[in-house]
């Protein structure tokens, strides 16, 4: 009898080319795969919530696969096992069991990124903030933020040559703020296309920097083209820190401790 379950997990994304699997580079999804089959004998898919770039973080994820006679050991000792087979930058904080119908992607009703940004040259951040050298103007960069929530077509911040659907986006949260000497932009939506979070703050960047406007930042949205947009902001800056599903899914938490500390910086 076939049983799914969900994991939740936290990675530091800067050995990997993203949670996909990918030819001839290493992921996030194949290195669980691997150590999870070694583990239950047998090959297992772990499916995630969603991709991320290459040197992006996340300080919370979800992923789910499906064990077709189940686990033969406690959820708990899976994860404590895995933990110790799992290489220092990944950790996992729960597994337990879901319905068949329990998707760790298409379950999902938002997600939370937050980028930050370091006042100062840091050699122990340097892996998980982004340096510019120059501070931007941050109440410039909210009043863009705050443009985000009359749009909901965001092909301006998408990576070119994608294949989706659509580029429809609804934006729940968008703010900069000053806190503990970085700059840190939080933005939830329903769901967000490729590289959209890096592209938006790229674009907001040139408007704290002087170099554009929030007029400009409305034009960009509605030009619907990504050409139009600014640079992507370097991927090490960039965390997934929240998931949310609807209430009841999650049966299990993850501890007090982690959960407490899952959208604080490293």
């Amino acid at each position: 009898m076939e049983q799914r379950y969900f994991i939740e997990l936290s990675f530091k994304g800067t050995a990997y080319h993203g949670w996909q699997t990918q030819p001839n580079a290493v992921s996030v999804q194949q290195t669980i795969e691997e150590a999870l089959a070694l583990l239950v004998k047998e090959k297992v898919r772990v499916n995630g919530a969603g991709r991320t770039d290459t040197g992006v973080h996340a300080s919370y994820f979800v992923a789910h696969f499906t064990f077709s006679s189940g686990l033969l050991s406690p959820p708990e000792e899976i994860r404590r096992k895995l933990n110790h087979m799992l290489p220092p930058d990944i950790a996992i904080m729960s597994i337990f069991p879901v319905k068949e119908k329990d998707h760790s992607r298409f379950s999902a009703l938002s997600r939370t990124y937050k980028y930050y940004i370091s006042k100062q040259k840091n050699p122990f951040r340097q892996e998980t903030t982004f340096y510019t050298g120059v501070w931007p103007d941050i109440d410039e960069m909210n009043k863009a933020a705050a443009e985000l929530f009359n749009y909901s077509d965001f092909s301006s911040f998408c990576r070119s040559n994608t294949n989706v659907g659509n580029h429809i986006c609804k934006i729940m949260h968008a703010c900069w703020e000053d806190k503990d000497e970085m700059l840190i932009f939080t933005i939830k939506a329903n769901r967000f296309l490729r590289n959209m979070v890096r592209a938006i703050v790229g674009t907001m960047l040139n408007i704290g920097y002087g170099k554009q406007t929030v007029g400009n930042f409305r034009e960009i949205i509605e030009a619907k083209d990504r050409r139009k947009a600014g640079k992507s902001a370097p991927p090490q800056g960039l965390f997934l820190t929240d998931i949310e599903y609807p209430a009841g899914l999650m049966k299990q938490k993850i501890s007090p401790i982690t959960k407490s500390n899952q959208n604080e910086h490293p």
